[in-house]
């Protein structure tokens, strides 16, 4: 069966390394594998990522308690939908 997937919009600063070290704190190795991180886009200040639809809450949870300021924008089930804003 096909995963479903939710993509979200994140902001901060050196989201590449920041956002793996946060879900890697917050649920783990076991966690980081159910949650199916993939990236989409990646500028200098804003990434798009793919998380499986049953991680959203743990991914969202884990990028708001780590040291770093990240926010997730907006969380959507297109891309199209997530670019529209």
């Amino acid at each position: 069966m096909r995963e479903k997937k939710r993509y979200l919009l994140v902001r901060g600063k050196d989201l590449k390394a920041n956002v793996e070290k946060a879900i890697l704190e917050f649920v783990g190795v076991l966690g980081m594998s159910k949650a199916g991180l993939v990236w989409i886009k990646s500028g200098s200040s804003s990434a798009i990522i793919s998380v499986n639809r049953g991680a959203v809450d743990s991914v969202r949870g884990s990028l708001c308690a780590f040291s770093e300021k990240m926010v997730v924008e907006k969380v959507s089930g297109t891309l199209k939908g997530l670019r529209g804003k």
